[in-house]
This record gives C-alpha cells, structure tokens and sequence, in this order.
C-alpha cells in the first residue's frame, strides 16, 4: 500500500460564508479532503436559521458542517469586516451561498477581492442563478425540485408528483460546486490567477436530468412519472418476495434469460409479448405480474442470493436503519463514530471517493466559535487584540 501523504486540499484555505444546506455541504467537502475551512458565524443569534441557538446542535447542522472551523465574527462592524478581510486577503476560496446581489451589496464580490487577492476564487450558490427572470426569487430544494422536472418523473401516474426523499437539490448544488471549486484551483495553476465558480440548485438536477430529458429531446413528449420501474428497460425495478419487495435488474438478453430460468419459467422468454426489449417494456404490467407470481413462494434474500449467484442484479430495498447496520456499509467505512463534547458521540456518514495516498480526514463539527481565538492568531492578532474585539462585542 502506497505511504500516506496530507490530504489532497491541504493548504488550501476556504472563507465559508454560507448557511442552510448547500453551501455548507459545499465547504464540507472541501474540508473532509484537507482544506482548511473558516466558517464565520454572527456574534448574534449563530446557527439561528437551524433552531440551534441553544443547546446542543441539531442533525441539520451536523449533517453539513464537520471538518471546519467555527469563527463568531460580525462583520458589518468595521473591526469586524477587517477581520474578515485579513482572511480572505490569506484565503484561496471564498463561499457564500446567498441571494443574487448580496455580495455584491457588501463588496465581497469576485472584482472586488480580485483587486486585492489575484487568486481568490469566489464561489456563489443561489436557487436560480445570477441571471434569468428568477434570479431574485429565494429558493429552496422543494422549489427546485418542481420546477426541475425531477417531481414530475418521480412517484407514479397514482401518486402525483413526487419529491426525492432527501434535499437532492441542496447536496447536488453542493457537490457541483465543490467541484467547480476545484476546476478553478486547477486553472489557476495555469496563469496564477482566480475566478468566479456558480451554480444554481436549478441547475443541478437539469444537468442531470439525462434520460428524461433525452425522451423529450427525441419525442418531444414530457416522460411520465417511473414509479418503481425503469423507464426505459423491463424487468428492472421493484418485485415482490413472500415477505417484503426488492429490486431485479435485468440490464440486457443474458440477464434476461438468466433470470425466466431461476425462477423456473423459462417459457417466459419465448412468449410474444416478452421476447424482445421493447415487447417486454410495452408489456411491463403483464410481465411483473408473471415474474411476482413466481416469485411468491420464497422471501427476497433467497432470490436475491440466487439472482448474484447467476449473474442477474438484485438487491434489498432497506431501511436507513437496516443500511447503517448492513455489513457492506462497514466494510466500506461509511459509518463514522467520533467523540463530541456535548453529545457525547457523534455519527456522520464515510467518504464516497477513497483517495489510497492521500485520503480525506473527517473532525468532528466545531462548536459555535471555537475556533476564534485559534484563527485570528495565526492571522496576527495578539491576545490583547482578542480581548479588546470581545469586549466591543466583534468576536465571541
């Protein structure tokens, strides 16, 4: 195995601006791969948004904000905003993910700090972009999600439109612009220079809209809703055992007949209705009801280990309980437990992309401030410095 070298972003350092979901899933990525992250948070009323004021934090709050550190700063006092000046003057990133404009309202905008850091990299996250008829508009994950498209091929023609279970939108805009984030730093390797990265919560699930958007691309029609069964491909999707339902995917021919075989009715594949890709997609609701009538004698873990055993993907369809205590999560790390000194322990999910020489290093959410007094030292302020902000109610 290759030596352990510091994280891949180390060094790097992120001004984090944000609040909500997106921007601190954002900052949270970089952080968990070795960027430092300087999350500013008021003197007043910090964490307010999240009803995390008081007392311990919330999941919401944990979910999106480990491995940074927590500075209580006001920065529309003028000491204030020198602080934050300093950092960003020291700073590779800067992260906000607020309305259209605001930035710009508070001269934190990407011409603004390029004057004074040709480096920096200004990353801005909002609903709908900075242009558009919608670029004021506040937005929030379940706005985007309808107004994607997403809700409308997700659920069943019976259901309606249906959202995605977790705050897709949000973690998606979070994602694309950590990566964008990371482009930039690429770049600049190349002319020494910054720039400014952008992204919407719109814009991240049009992006992938994929398949969806090609049924419309090449018909002309809206694709309706997909239920539990791919759209495009038959048996794949959702089927039910003697105890409770999985997934059966049957992704080409081979599978296919594989699958008519284990469940011993292979004269399936030699009927007319099903002996051809698109005859079995014509005639999905027939064909399920065949495949879950012989499906019925038995539970889902005996046909899901006889399936893999014959080459033909299948799987459970599990509960969050039942995934964190599945041993596949184990062996990949993706439950982490570390200690916290007012929860007690705390429980965060793993990291997805494993770097062997390089690999991310997840800590714990800070408390709110911290990391105030740590920070602005290693930017030059002097205990006396710190004592004096404190007192006129700059930092806490």
């Amino acid at each position: 195995m290759a030596e352990q070298q510091p994280p891949p972003l180390a060094g790097i350092k992120v001004v984090d601006l944000t609040r909500y979901f997106a921007g601190p899933f954002c900052t949270q990525i970089l952080g968990d791969y070795g960027a430092e992250i300087f999350k500013i948070e008021p003197v007043e009323n910090p964490r307010g948004e999240l009803g995390a004021s008081k007392g311990p934090d919330n999941y919401f709050f944990l979910s999106a904000n480990r491995s940074k550190k927590s500075l209580r700063v006001a920065i529309k006092k003028p000491e204030g905003r020198e602080i934050l000046m300093r950092l960003i003057d020291a700073a590779d990133v800067v992260v906000d993910n607020f309305r259209p404009g605001v930035m710009q309202a508070l001269e934190l905008d990407y011409e603004t700090l390029a004057i004074r850091n040709p480096r920096i990299i200004t990353c801005s996250i909002s609903g709908f972009g900075s242009t558009g008829p919608l670029r004021d508009f506040p937005g929030f994950d379940q706005i985007a999600q309808g107004m994607s498209g997403l809700m409308s091929v997700t659920g069943t023609v019976e259901s309606g439109p249906t959202r995605v279970g977790i705050a897709i939108c949000d973690l998606l805009g979070g994602i694309f612009s950590a990566q964008g984030i990371l482009l930039a730093l690429e770049a600049r390797h190349r002319d020494g220079r910054g720039q400014r990265v952008e992204t919407s919560l719109l814009e991240s699930i049009v992006s992938i809209l994929t398949w969806s958007a090609g049924i419309y691309f090449e018909t002309g029609k809206t694709p309706a809703p997909a239920g539990n069964h791919h759209p495009l491909v038959s048996p794949y999707g959702v089927f039910d055992a003697s105890d409770r339902p999985f997934n059966i995917a049957c992704g080409n021919e081979t599978m296919w007949q594989n699958l008519v075989a284990a469940i011993g009715r292979p004269e399936l594949a030699a009927d007319d209705r099903f002996n051809s890709s698109g005859g079995r997609l014509k005639n999905r609701a027939a064909l399920t009801l065949e495949i879950n009538r012989a499906l019925a004698p038995h539970p889902a873990e005996h046909w899901i280990q006889l399936f893999n055993r014959e080459g033909i993907p299948s799987g459970p369809i599990l509960t969050v309980e039942e995934m964190f205590k599945h041993p596949q999560t184990a062996a990949r790390e993706m439950l982490l437990r570390m200690p916290h000194p007012e929860i007690g322990e705390y429980l965060t999910t793993g990291l997805a992309a494993k770097l062997e020489a390089t690999p991310g290093r997840i800590t714990r959410p800070p408390l709110v401030g911290e990391h105030t007094d740590e920070v602005l030292a290693a930017h030059g302020y002097t205990p006396d410095d710190l004592k004096r902000l404190r007192t006129s109610g700059t930092i806490a």
